[in-house]
């Protein structure tokens, strides 16, 4: 009998506790330090305890589950919902601070019906036996003027066609001009950007020879509620603008918007991606953002009311009395997500899509797939990555972003690796404090 390789223990942020958790028996404890030195030392006063959770294992039957559960996961995967992207451009009516698309050389031009058509053609048969949706993504769908209205409203009749959802990612600067045409069609939700409020979010994403943003974009989620079109508020984050969040959270709390059920938020961290932000002094690594977001959060819990952060699988964990189960592949990159765009390229998630030298294939005017290349991707998990196979941390961690990855190491079938003992430590003590 040995510890599981796949136990996690780290102190309790604050306190002098310590946590143990074990993704693949499904098991989560507090110790107190003297039981964490038994975990750490080898001498266990209570043995039976732990073998019964999985924290002491036999080698042979843990490595039996461990296939079983893997075996789960991939056919789970493998019958998941696809999320399907479709840029129709990169144009932007935007000049955001922080815009990683801006070094993208791509000719602009509207697509097509006859692109538009071989896009669906060429989804509805190669995810023929799938549950999937289509997202708009960009550069910014929703540009002023017919030509980019028509191409948005052909999009949705082919999807509604296809009995096809569609969610759409948006800086929400038109949006107040598209809700005509959105709540007739079938719309999953409608991504939003806000970066804080006022002034705040006005000096990060600005338009194109400058203007202010942030009533518009208010005005239009306030008419998306009232339509019961769902909105998803991300709000970008880095050093600039982390003491902003209490600001738009009680914004949004005062707006109502919380208390809609056609309203939900997201926090995503301004990193990194592709090439144009490289030593950036503003941006936050992984940890930084948590920490900074667990002493916001702490500071200023109404936070909580606009947007609860997973710190890892801390919050499933508070809101479900129970582990999530263990993630063998956090990339969904040729598996449950694709991206498509005007020029007839395939590519495989949203952070490569319209990177030179990143498409897979093409779906017009022809279809080609570099199968090499796809089976790279579809292959890549905590099973495949070297790095992953012995670390603790697989099964929360999940291997991290393939593109990132990519972009750091200069292979996918490499780490993204997560800082998952601090996360964890710090979501325990936060929501063990702000239960409800």
């Amino acid at each position: 009998m040995e510890l599981s390789k796949h136990n996690i223990v780290s102190k309790i942020e604050g306190t002098e506790d310590y946590y143990i958790v074990n993704l693949l028996s499904g098991n989560a404890d507090i110790l107190s330090a003297q039981k964490a030195e038994e975990i750490f030392s080898g001498n266990f006063s209570d043995i039976d305890e732990y073998i019964e959770k999985g924290y002491i294992v036999e080698q042979a039957a843990e490595k039996k589950i461990y296939n079983e559960k893997y075996l789960d996961f991939i056919e789970s995967r493998d019958t998941d919902e696809v999320q399907i992207f479709f840029v129709p451009w990169y144009a932007c009516n935007f000049d955001c601070s922080y815009c990683y698309q801006s070094g993208y050389h791509n000719k602009f031009t509207v697509p097509s019906t006859e692109l538009i058509d071989s896009f669906f053609a060429y989804v509805l048969k190669k995810f023929a036996h799938r549950k999937k949706y289509i997202t708009i993504f960009g550069g910014e769908p929703l540009l002023p003027g017919e030509t980019y209205r028509n191409t948005i409203t052909y999009i949705l009749s082919r999807a509604k066609e296809a009995n096809l959802e569609v969610a759409i990612v948006t800086n929400g600067f038109l949006l107040s001009e598209y809700i005509d045409i959105l709540k007739d069609n079938p719309i999953r939700e409608v991504q939003v950007t806000l970066d804080g409020v006022n002034a705040t979010h006005d000096s990060r994403r600005y338009l194109q020879g400058g203007g202010q943003t942030f009533e518009s974009i208010c005005k239009g989620i306030d008419q998306a509620l009232t339509s019961n079109v769902t909105i998803n508020l991300r709000m970008v984050v880095d050093k600039e603008n982390i003491k902003a969040l209490v600001d738009l959270a009680n914004y949004a709390i005062n707006k109502g918007w919380t208390k809609s059920p056609f309203f939900k938020t997201q926090l995503g961290r301004n990193y990194e991606l592709h090439y144009c932000q490289t030593g950036n002094e503003r941006l936050f690594s992984r940890l930084e953002f948590y920490t900074a977001l667990f002493h916001e959060v702490n500071e200023h819990p109404e936070i909580l009311e606009f947007h609860k952060p997973a710190f890892s699988i801390s919050k499933f964990l508070f809101e479900n009395g129970e582990l999530p189960s263990p993630l063998f592949d956090s990339c969904t990159g040729c598996k449950t997500e694709w991206a498509f765009d005007y020029t007839g390229n395939i590519y495989a998630c949203t952070a490569t899509v319209g990177k030179p030298g990143e498409a897979l294939g093409t779906f017009y005017p022809e279809v080609t797939l570099n199968d090499d290349m796809v089976m790279d991707w579809e292959d890549r998990d905590v099973t495949a990555i070297a790095a992953c196979k012995e670390c603790s941390l697989q099964l929360a961690c999940g291997g991290g972003c393939a593109a990132v990855a990519q972009n750091r190491n200069g292979s996918i079938q490499s780490p993204d690796c997560r800082p998952v003992k601090e996360l964890i430590g710090m979501g325990i003590k936060l929501y063990s404090t702000h239960e409800e």
